[in-house]
């Protein structure tokens, strides 16, 4: 592990140079890789170091020793240095765990109403508004990419973008299906009714990684409309995106520029073809994505939001790390959850590592 982290080490003084140096401002390209893999490495490297300091300060305290007057003060400072040392290994071991490769980039999310009529649409707009809340929160900038509306104010599906630091490595343990247990505003009765509505997440796919030959798009336009007369167009702003080789199909409408709409489009549709391929090429390595916290399906139940009993409950997590508040999450208090599944994976991989 130290030749490791030496390797790691003189890597991040390398690059350092390099930012330093103005000629890589000159190719933006460089510049963005050298700045994503500094703030990777960094962690470790800061860790990397502070445990070098506390060796030394052991051996420091170690000479002290022979000194009866400062015997009992080096006894102290020995100790101390120890649990140091203990603690940064330990961090250390987390931070060499192989990392997502995708846990820096922006995601694409889709939601949809599942299993419960106008009440899973419903459920579903509550969850778009605590991503939304959740986002903002965070720092990050969302937006809307498509939706379908009901008319209660449900959500039929919608799909939007989420962008900043650290985003795919927090969302990415929402991809599934989202159960919840309430009265539903239509139930005139009082009866308590399950309804489902399905997440999911992808990392937006840089247009360097990923080519789409413009043969392969057919490109349709149309007049934008939602429930109740609203974000309706008389132009055709509205785009539709077909990739003729797979069948994947896009919606963007939430803008009025033509223009816009279809580059939103595009990055959904890039992200879509990403992950596909990922998939493809991945096929042999699937049980280090399951190491994820859960296979990550998108039919697997991930979460029960039970409005009666006031909990929120993530079926991956286990004993009593896997209740939270209902009133917290569903107003985008999720980073109690994520922490949780984060520590789970890490704890799951540790393991893994061991045993190999």
């Amino acid at each position: 592990m130290l030749d490791k982290l030496k390797t790691i080490d003189d890597r991040f003084e390398a690059i350092t140079s390099q930012l330093e140096d103005p000629a890589t401002y000159a190719d933006p390209d460089l510049l963005r890789r050298l700045t994503r893999e500094q703030k990777e490495l960094e962690p470790v490297v800061e860790a990397y170091r502070a445990c070098r300091r506390a060796e030394e300060n052991l051996a420091s305290a170690q000479e002290l020793l022979a000194d009866p007057e400062l015997r009992e003060m080096a006894q102290e400072e020995i100790q101390e240095a120890r649990r140091e040392m203990d603690r940064l290994r330990e961090e250390l071991k987390v931070l060499l765990l192989p990392r997502d490769p995708n846990d820096s980039r922006n995601v694409v999310m889709e939601i949809r109403g599942g299993v419960g009529g106008e009440e899973a649409m419903l459920f579903a707009a509550d969850l778009f508004r605590m991503y939304v809340m959740y986002a903002e929160a965070r720092g990050w900038k969302l937006e809307v990419v498509s939706r379908s509306e009901t008319e209660l104010g449900g959500l039929k599906e919608i799909s939007f973008l989420v962008e900043g630091d650290g985003a795919w490595s927090r969302l990415k343990y929402e991809s599934g299906a989202h159960r919840v247990q309430r009265v539903p505003v239509t139930e005139s009765s009082g009866r308590i009714q399950t309804s489902a509505a399905t997440v999911a997440v992808l990392p937006e796919a840089e247009e360097v990684e990923f080519a789409i030959d413009p043969n392969d798009l057919k490109i349709d336009t149309f007049r934008s409309s939602g429930a109740g007369g609203q974000h309706i167009n008389k132009t055709e702003s509205a785009i539709r995106i077909t990739h003729l080789p797979t069948g994947v199909v896009v919606e963007c409408q939430d803008e009025r520029s033509q223009y816009k709409n279809k580059d939103r489009a595009m990055k959904i549709l890039r992200s879509k073809l990403y992950e596909a391929e990922q998939e493809k090429q991945n096929a042999a390595i699937a049980a280090q994505r399951r190491s994820q916290v859960g296979s990550g399906d998108r039919s697997e139940r991930i979460r029960t939001y039970n409005f009666p009993q006031g909990r929120v409950t993530d079926h991956r997590l286990t004993g009593d790390v896997k209740n939270f508040a209902i009133d917290a999450v569903i107003n985008g208090g999720l980073d109690p959850i994520v922490d949780a599944l984060t520590t789970a994976d890490q704890a799951a991989k540790l393991a893994e590592a061991g045993e190999s």
